[in-house]
Formats: structure tokens, sequence, C-alpha cells
């Protein structure tokens, strides 16, 4: 196993432990903090989302149309991200959980930008950092293109620094889909997991 593995594989679990100890810290009286008032999310109809046939974690395929019948959070990333991916998936996996039976209703997606080193293997390892539910998907680069261009999302490998090894540049925004696969808002990479189980328990709240 080589270093940036070795690496890797101890950082994702210190910014889950992180992540964890700042969600408990929330919940201690008189040191939980202010809710900012407003999480930056854009709301209405959008042209976001669509058909796409992709390969989860466990080999099966997975089309856009498999995920209707429940809401969806919804994150474009790489298994090698040094520090954005992680915290943004472990983002989901709080706020899932702070959302209580708010959440149950919702599937957190995690879709690979880099299909070159994202096999099917690979994701799983990874996702199994995470939510249990998470659902990681990746394909073939013409796939994982479609998917990508029908979420708007942008992405670029980034110049090599040693041979095999790159970053990719891409977008970072967390989408919210509805039951029908439609947009319903979508949250910025400074959005906390107690502003996201909000925008849930507001969303399945108005329809009781």
């Amino acid at each position: 196993m080589n270093a940036k593995k070795i690496a890797q594989r101890v950082l994702i679990p210190a910014i889950i432990a992180m992540g964890t100890l700042l969600l408990l810290l929330m919940f201690l009286p008189g040191i939980r903090p202010t809710p900012r008032p407003a999480v930056n999310t854009v709301q209405g109809s959008a042209a976001i989302g669509g058909a796409f046939a992709l390969v989860d974690q466990k080999g099966q395929t997975v089309t856009a149309d498999n995920l209707k019948g429940k809401y969806a959070l919804v994150y474009f990333g790489f298994t090698h991200c040094p520090d954005i991916c992680p915290i943004s998936l472990q983002t989901i996996t709080q706020a899932l959980y702070i959302a209580g039976p708010f959440g149950e209703n919702v599937n957190p997606i995690f879709i690979s930008v880099d299909p070159e080193r994202d096999t099917p293997a690979a994701m799983a390892d990874y996702i199994a950092n995470f939510h249990p539910r998470f659902l990681a998907l990746t394909g073939t680069p013409e796939q994982v293109r479609q998917a990508s261009d029908a979420y708007r999302v942008y992405f670029k490998k980034a110049q090599e620094q040693t041979l095999g090894e790159y970053m990719m540049e891409h977008s970072g925004f967390i989408y919210f889909m509805d039951d029908k696969g439609a947009y319903v808002t979508h949250f910025g990479s400074d959005a906390t997991p107690e502003q996201i189980a909000a925008r849930l328990r507001q969303e399945f709240g108005s329809k009781r």
C-alpha cells in the first residue's frame, strides 16, 4: 500500500471523528452556536437532473429512474480528493442523522467525476466511511459525462503532478432532488449539517 493510500485511510476517519465531535458539541447547553439566518440556495424550477446510467459500488446498473420514489442528496466528487469531498460527504451523513425521521426518505448519492480511478471496488471501499445508505456511482467516461451534464456539474482533470497522480477540479454543490427526480434546491460547500437537516424538515413537514 503506497503512502498516499495510507494517508487517505488515516485522513478520512480523522475528518469523520472531528465532524462527529463538533456535532455532539452543538447539542451541549451553552455551546450550541446560533444558526446562520439562511443557507445560500436557489429554489424553484431548474434544468438540473436528468437521464443517466451508471454502476453502483456493488457493480449493479443504476439509472435515474431507479432513484425515483425517494428524495436524494446528490454530490459529485472523487475518492482521491484530500479534503472537500470527504467533508461534504460527512456533512450529508450528519444532516441525515440530525434530520431523524425526516431523513429516512432521502437517499445520499455520491457520483464520481474520476472514472479512471474510481472503480466500483474503490467506491465501495471509500463510501464505507460514511452513511450506510450511501449509493456510490461510477461508470465509463461517457456515462459520467452524461450524468455530470444532466446536473450541470463542471469537472476537469488537473495537470498530473507525478506519473499516474492527478487531482480533479470540480464544482462542489450538494443537490436536493425530489422523489420524481426534479430539482428542489442546492447547498454550497459552506452549508452545515444543521442547515441541510432544517431544509429536509421543512420539505417533509410541509407535506404533512
